[in-house]
């Protein structure tokens, strides 16, 4: 039995510092509990862009380009340190981290930005790199599209975890590349919000006989900081919730063990088996006795458009993501 924590709490919106130390107190606090692995959601360093399911494309453009300016100045390099006190959390306290954040690319241009979810491990190190392969509409005007090197199930104590973010879990094929190699915890950092997004979570833990975290985002305008330009145009009432959450974890088969969590700022708890995924794939192993290779096939890209190099986290050696 393993622990897990999934912290809905709401981000110091553009600000990649106070929101980093956010979440290091939260792995803490999640740790003296006994959580062994600890998941953040979508874009949570530093907070998703809501502004951008509000703010008109002509009319509005000159804010859009304040707030987006903003989100680049304090998205995360991973070519430099600014993941390194996440990388500390997970070393100091021995758990397992996933977090969605603005990763700012590093190659060529730094200018494009990605909407990323890393997993660290417990020594500190950066197990994977994800980079959301299809932003949702106006998240275009955003991210820039990722590619398929992170779409991969990585060792932890607490067992084989990978994550997709948001509606990457409508994609049926990105859910089976992950099936195929044998994921424990399928990890699905969001936005989306509301019963047709548990439903799909349910899914998910039947499809793929395997334990699946829904960690989604939970804030109120007063959760944004009133210097943010155009807070009082776009949220004018303290008390309005923009997003309302629903973290939920989702046992392998479908039943809810833990949320969902909804409208609450906290940190949602569940306890975890991973002989129950053993048990719900003996009648229904897509990838494996239920599945027809003679008749169906998936390939996969994983070659990288970019190197991926992550530096080295003090007292830890980074990972780096290979192509095959």
């Amino acid at each position: 039995m393993s622990r897990i924590a999934v912290v809905q709490r709401p981000p110091a919106f553009l600000d990649r510092t106070e929101t980093l130390k956010r979440a290091v107190a939260a792995i803490g606090e999640a740790a003296q509990t006994g959580a062994r692995l600890v998941v953040f959601p979508e874009a949570f360093i530093p907070g998703y862009p809501a502004w951008i399911w509000q703010l008109r494309p002509g009319a509005d453009m000159r804010l859009t380009e304040q707030l987006h300016a903003l989100l680049l100045a304090n998205a995360v390099d991973l070519s430099g340190n600014d993941l390194v006190p996440l990388c500390q959390a997970a070393r100091e306290h021995k758990v397992s981290v996933v977090c969605g954040m603005h990763e700012r690319d590093a190659d060529f241009s730094r200018s494009t930005l990605y909407n990323t979810v890393v997993i660290i491990g417990p020594d500190g190190a950066l197990l994977n790199r994800h980079r959301k392969v299809m932003p949702t509409s106006p998240e275009r005007m955003v991210w820039g599209f990722g590619d398929a090197s992170g779409i991969r199930a990585v060792d932890t104590p607490c067992g084989r975890v990978g994550a997709l973010l948001c509606w990457e879990s409508y994609l049926p094929l990105a859910r089976c590349a992950l099936y195929a190699q044998g994921v424990d915890i399928y990890v699905a950092p969001t936005y989306d919000q509301g019963d047709l997004w548990v439903a799909t979570m349910r899914h998910i833990a039947r499809e793929g006989g395997c334990w699946v975290v829904g960690s989604c985002s939970a804030f109120q305008a007063r959760d944004i900081a009133d210097s943010l330009p155009g807070k009082a145009q776009m949220y004018p009432d303290a008390d309005e919730w923009i997003n309302g959450g629903d973290s939920v974890v989702v046992a392998p088969g479908g039943k809810i063990v833990a949320g969902p969590m909804h409208r609450e700022s906290g940190i949602l708890y569940a306890e975890i088996d991973l002989e129950r995924v053993g048990m719900a794939r003996r009648n229904l192993d897509v990838v494996g006795h239920y599945a027809r290779p003679d008749l169906f096939q998936l390939q996969v890209n994983r070659r990288p458009l970019k190197p991926v190099e992550f530096a080295d986290p003090p007292g830890a050696h980074a990972s780096t993501t290979s192509s095959n």
